[in-house]
Formats: structure tokens, C-alpha cells, sequence
């Protein structure tokens, strides 16, 4: 098994367990020294798509997976990481328990225009579901969105 750390919204766990449900939970973290963006406005259906960049001084929060290789090959067809539009690195992540590694999907696009309002409520609602604290998700709600896709 690989640490998968999500950032979008596959930080809901009943997402989760219906994509890759041979991989349970297993936490929760920080990766310090990212930051959450948007890019790609042109490759996807709904706007702008969710990564991540380095930023020194930011973090971003995520829910953590111990994911099979079986459910990888199926979270990477999810992720459009079997097409090259989101490459896997590996991050530290900040827990409770100390950091561990665990890889994370990065969009292959330049970073730039807006997500959704809808998209924005997605990935606010998923890192609710996950127990990110009150002023991130509200900070993801408060983002500047596009009209498209609502």
C-alpha cells in the first residue's frame, strides 16, 4: 500500500470508498509549503482544476488513504493521471503522529483562471466531510469562482 494524500475532493471518504474501497482512511494532515490553485481552465468541463504549488509560508489541508495498488490504477484513471493531465510527486505531510510521505496528483497545465462555483462547493464540502477546521473550508467558499458550471 501507498499514502495517498487528497487535497480535492477526494478528501470525502464516501467518495472515497465508492472509488477505491479496498483503501481505508488514515488520517489527516498539512502539506506545509503548498499552496491550493487553480489551472488548466481549458482542459476541463467546469472551469479551472484544483492542484497544488509549492508556496512558501501556505499549507494545504488533506485527508489521507492507504490505497492498493489495484485501487490506484483505478484512482489514476479517475484523476486523468493514465492520460497525463495530473502527474503523481511525493510530499511530506505534516500529521499528529509526525510527517510521513505520501504522493499527491499535480495538474500537468499552467496555473490560472477560476473554478466553478460549483466545483468550489465540492472541494469545500469534501474537506468538511474529511474534518478540515471551519476557517479553511470557509476560506475554499470564499474563493473567487466563474460563473460557468452552475
Amino acid at each position: 500500500m501507498a499514502l495517498y494524500a487528497a487535497y480535492g475532493s477526494n478528501c470525502d471518504p464516501a467518495q472515497m470508498l465508492q472509488r477505491c474501497p479496498h483503501s481505508p482512511a488514515a488520517g489527516m494532515g498539512w502539506i506545509e509549503g503548498w499552496r491550493l490553485t487553480f489551472g488548466g481552465e481549458e482542459l476541463g468541463w467546469d472551469g479551472a482544476l484544483a492542484t497544488l504549488v509549492e508556496g512558501p509560508g501556505e499549507h494545504v489541508f488533506v485527508a489521507l488513504y492507504d490505497v492498493t495498488d489495484m485501487d490506484a490504477r483505478e484512482l489514476d484513471a479517475w484523476e486523468g493521471a493514465d492520460t497525463g493531465l495530473y502527474n503523481k510527486i511525493k510530499v511530506r505531510v505534516a500529521t499528529l503522529e509526525g510527517d510521513q510521505l505520501a504522493w499527491v496528483y499535480v495538474l500537468d497545465g499552467y496555473e490560472g483562471g477560476l473554478p466553478s462555483a460549483r466545483y468550489l462547493g465540492v472541494l469545500a464540502d469534501a474537506a468538511e466531510a474529511a474534518g478540515a477546521p471551519d476557517d479553511y473550508v470557509a476560506e475554499l467558499r470564499s474563493r473567487p469562482c466563474s460563473s460557468s458550471g452552475i
